[in-house]
């Protein structure tokens, strides 16, 4: 039996058209970068592979050119998830998965264009599943708020010092102070493959922090490791801040909008 055939909610999930699905990667110099990556499917040809739609996906397809190793997280609307490590196979520019992402529906009535391509993943492993509870998100969102003014102060200074420091905009900071969005934490883990976890807790504290406290389950990033985060709201805005992570908190440095019309640029 395949590892996917051994969990076969998460083959559910990864069915589902509008089931949450983020995509990690990582550049040739070891950063992570996430995005929401929707229309991930698995293949019904080949066990234990699943692939996506290349649509505006930049900086995730030359990550996946430099390094083939990449990460995945799956949650469903009840908050039931599944952690996988997956290594890139190829893209093809024909074929039935190209053809299986055109007619779907997230592309095929889209304002903008087709997928270029269709790339390969073939799952490694299901390395950590979960299921959070609604009151544990709200206690982890209050837990970051409080735990985070503890030391909001040591926060900013290591901001004003960190390199290549950065500020949200103050549309960004509305956005992650949402709680009802799903969010993600992205780093690489000691064998070098992202691991991407939800962190439906992570809001701003100031232009310059993250704060964030995740669900005991979860696997959490090791002091000074460099992280990626992103938010995807039910009404398709993205954003994706990557910085240092410090004590349940992300010091920016980069932000990047996640969607049209901007769809990948850094934007501070």
């Amino acid at each position: 039996m395949s590892i996917l055939e051994h969990h076969p909610d998460l083959l559910a999930a990864l069915r589902g058209e509008m089931t949450p699905k983020f995509l990690a990667t990582r550049s040739a110099l070891g950063a992570p970068n996430v995005v929401p990556c929707i229309s991930l499917q698995p293949a019904d040809d080949a066990p234990d592979t699943v692939f996506f739609g290349n649509f505006l996906l930049r900086k995730t397809i030359r990550n996946l050119k430099e390094d083939a190793r990449a990460g995945i997280l799956v949650v469903t609307p009840e908050l039931r998830g599944w952690i996988l490590q997956c290594d890139f196979v190829e893209f093809q520019r024909t074929g039935a998965y190209v053809d299986n992402q055109m007619s779907g529906s997230l592309l095929r009535y889209n304002a903008y264009t087709g997928i270029r391509d269709a790339g390969i993943l073939r799952v490694r492993s299901v390395i950590g599943e979960f299921a959070v509870s609604k009151l544990q998100v709200l206690r982890d969102y209050v837990s970051a708020w409080v735990r985070s003014g503890r030391f909001i102060a040591a926060l900013r200074a290591q901001a004003r010092t960190t390199n290549n420091p950065a500020q949200m905009p103050r549309q960004v900071q509305t956005e992650f102070a949402r709680m009802i969005a799903v969010k993600v934490l992205a780093w690489l883990g000691d064998d070098g493959y992202p691991i991407v976890v939800p962190a439906l807790s992570l809001q701003p504290r100031g232009a310059q922090t993250l704060a964030c406290r995740l669900s005991p389950q979860l696997p959490r990033p090791p002091t000074g490791v460099q992280v990626a985060t992103n938010i995807l709201t039910f009404e398709a805005i993205s954003y994706q801040v990557k910085g240092s992570w410090t004590n349940g908190a992300i010091c920016v440095q980069e932000i990047y909008a996640g969607g049209p019309p901007l769809p990948g640029e850094r934007i501070a």
